[in-house]
């Protein structure tokens, strides 16, 4: 019995997630804001019925999408072009938070009586959704843009910020034993160590198992072991007082320079946009519309406000840090949600009676609606800012981002053996840009000693042909010595 609920609850979520994400993506607003209505319809708050009361522990499951996500956009960021981000994310990341916590903790204020609550909520609320922003940015393929490296930056200082904001809910607690808790110097001492093992295991033992799994075409196993690591980074972190999330992250650029890059991003896709979707339908789930409509216009003017500060503080800061107004736009809209971080803020919040329980279901429900109406605030950012980059255009002729669309690799070489070897050197002489891959490590390692840009990969993997953009390549030359391959590699392209 138990078995048929599952199959019985599994065939609604199925059937109003397809439907609601087929319409909404039909209509132009996108996947996400599908999901997200899904999560309300089939949720234990909606009068119809619903898959499952038990709602946060859905949520805290469907958490690892937002860690494989992280650890995805890792794999596509090497510690050069981090570095290059730093004055984004020291400077106008920190400012962002500071000058919107500040101002939503001003408004808070003004109905409560407790200055400690208002801290809190200002603080958390400052925060967006990572989850959220870059899915939207991957979906428009936006992430490696002038505006989607400017909102990633600031959405890694957000997540740097989780220490200090979980470790200020006790300190605003009169009910939690503080004086029982980890001395500053132990903590650092914890995630220095948890750092250590981080490196040591992205830079040397993980590469070293997954070389020694290709040499034995053991691709079951080279799964489990980058799903290992990506869980132990992700643990570390949280051990250390960090969001999983960041782990993933750290974890993901420590292989970005491995040759098995775009093979593990192949691998790790499915598993990740799966997560991802019942994030999304979780996070519906949460949405308390009964008690919601018991104060509807507080609910909304609290939405609207927060939207608001967000849109009013971020915007002069990105003028301020050189962006376009152009750009400036589309980095406000896309940061002017709350955060699923809150969900857990306000969580631990209310179990140590810093928040009372009206006031938990309240940020719940705006975290919840700033994150519906996301997908409407993006598309109204964007066609503001096209109106803006058409008049930039007209006066300064073509613009920049036209630029940053040119693909890097124009050229796809699926195997390097002797013939595949021959024409990345003729290439390679000639000046053109191109990258190839093959399933043997031997190869691949020989190919990297001649200066090729030769990645491990299964150029018939589908996965990995989204993952190398080969949407963008101007040309694909196939030297296979193995037909059903050469066959299905060329039915994906066609496809693509």
């Amino acid at each position: 019995m138990h078995l048929e609920g599952f199959i019985v609850s599994a065939l609604l979520l199925l059937a109003v997630t397809s439907v609601a994400v087929a319409l909404f993506r039909h209509l132009g607003l996108g996947s996400v804001l599908g999901l997200l209505i899904a999560g309300v319809v089939v949720g234990p708050h909606s009068p119809g019925p619903y898959v499952t009361p038990h709602v946060e522990g859905v949520r805290d499951f469907t958490e690892l999408g937002v860690v494989l996500l992280l650890f995805v956009i890792g794999l596509e960021i090497k510690p050069s072009r981090l570095w290059s981000l730093r004055r984004d994310l020291l400077g106008l990341g920190s400012l962002q938070i500071l000058l919107t916590g500040v101002a939503i903790t001003f408004y808070v204020s003004l109905g409560s009586d407790s200055w400690r609550t208002a801290l809190l909520i200002g603080l958390s609320l400052s925060l967006s959704s990572t989850a959220f922003v870059i899915q939207l940015l991957h979906e428009k393929g936006e992430f490696a843009s002038r505006h989607g490296t400017g909102t990633f930056a600031v959405l890694l200082a957000q997540d740097l910020s989780v220490i200090p904001l979980l470790a200020l809910v006790p300190l605003l607690s009169d009910t939690a034993a503080i004086s029982t808790g980890i001395p500053l110097w132990e903590q650092l001492l914890i995630l220095a160590g948890m750092f250590a093992v981080l490196f040591v295991f992205g830079l040397r033992l993980v590469p070293y198992a997954l070389e020694w799994l290709a040499r034995h075409d053991n691709r079951e196993a080279f799964l489990l072991v980058v799903l290992l690591a990506v869980l132990l980074a992700a643990w570390a972190m949280h051990q250390a007082g960090l969001s999983m999330a960041l782990g993933a992250f750290l974890m993901g650029m420590l292989l970005s320079g491995s040759r098995y890059n775009m093979q593990i991003r192949a691998l790790i896709e499915p598993y990740k946009g799966l997560l991802m979707s019942l994030f999304f339908v979780a996070v519906g789930m949460s949405i308390d519309l009964g008690k919601l409509a018991q104060q509807p216009f507080v609910f909304f003017q609290h939405t609207a406000v927060l939207i608001g500060i967000k849109l009013i503080v971020l915007f002069p800061l990105a003028i301020a840090f050189g962006y376009s107004r152009s750009n400036a736009v589309r980095m406000t809209f896309l940061l002017a949600q709350a955060g699923e971080f809150g969900f857990v803020l306000f969580g631990s919040a209310l179990v140590l009676e810093v928040i009372d329980e009206p006031t938990f279901v309240m940020a719940v429900g705006v975290i919840s609606l700033t994150m519906l109406l996301t997908p409407l605030l993006v598309r109204f950012g964007n066609a503001l800012a096209n109106r803006l980059e058409g008049q930039s255009k007209t006066s300064h002729g073509i613009h920049r981002e036209v630029l940053d669309t040119i693909p890097e690799q124009s050229i796809l070489i699926g195997g390097y053996g002797r013939m595949g070897h021959t024409i990345a050197t003729l290439f390679g002489a000639s000046g053109i840009p191109f990258v190839a891959f093959d399933v043997d490590p031997k190869r691949v390692a020989q190919g990297q000693a001649y200066g090729h840009p030769v990645l491990y990969g299964d150029i018939s993997d589908s996965e990995l042909l989204a993952a190398a953009h080969a949407e963008q390549a101007t040309l694909a030359v196939l030297t296979i010595n193995h037909g059903p391959t050469a066959l299905l590699a060329v039915s994906h392209l066609r496809n693509i």
